[in-house]
């Protein structure tokens, strides 16, 4: 694997990183119109696998509202879209994400946020992204950004923690 295309899905919108796999270093973040990803992704298929967050029951007892099954038939769709251009595709539930980083199923967005920063740009200001003049490591980051990152990362350390 070269590279790795982390997706957190959303319904209308969701958040991407491709992660240059052997360095953990991010080439492209954002969040994108759902419609409109695979035209953006279309350059950074090659020698790519794909992660996808995938919905999860937690037993709170709360409902799940439309936006959980919008989510779960874009999920069902990047699946498809993608093994059809014949990459691997995987899916990984959020708990996964939180015990790699934090070794809490109960962290927060912003304690995924912080251990990320605390990894791969310790001692930064401004949560290591920098400034347009003189960008950092999490340069261009934002809301679901950070937790496709999350999941591209802990992906990666799984699989090498398995190779080992």
């Amino acid at each position: 694997m070269k590279r790795l295309i982390a997706i957190d899905p959303g319904p209308v919108k969701s958040g991407v990183c491709i992660i240059e796999a052997e360095t953990y270093r991010p080439i492209l973040v954002g969040k994108f119109e759902n419609e409109s990803i695979m035209d953006i992704l279309a350059d950074h298929m090659l020698e790519s696998r794909v992660v996808i967050e995938m919905v999860a029951h937690y037993g709170t007892g709360m409902p799940a509202g439309k936006d959980v099954f919008e989510t779960c038939i874009w999920i069902g769709r990047y699946i498809e879209m993608f093994l059809q251009e014949g990459l691997t595709v995987e899916t990984m539930p959020r708990k996964t994400v939180k015990m790699n980083l934090c070794n809490s199923v109960r962290a927060k967005d912003s304690n995924i946020r912080q251990a990320l920063v605390d990894r791969f740009s310790p001692g930064t200001r401004n949560y290591g992204k920098g400034t347009k003049g003189d960008p950092g490591f999490f340069y261009g980051f934002s809301a679901d950004a950070w937790q496709a990152y999350a999941l591209g990362i802990t992906y990666i350390d799984m699989k090498r923690s398995k190779a080992v």
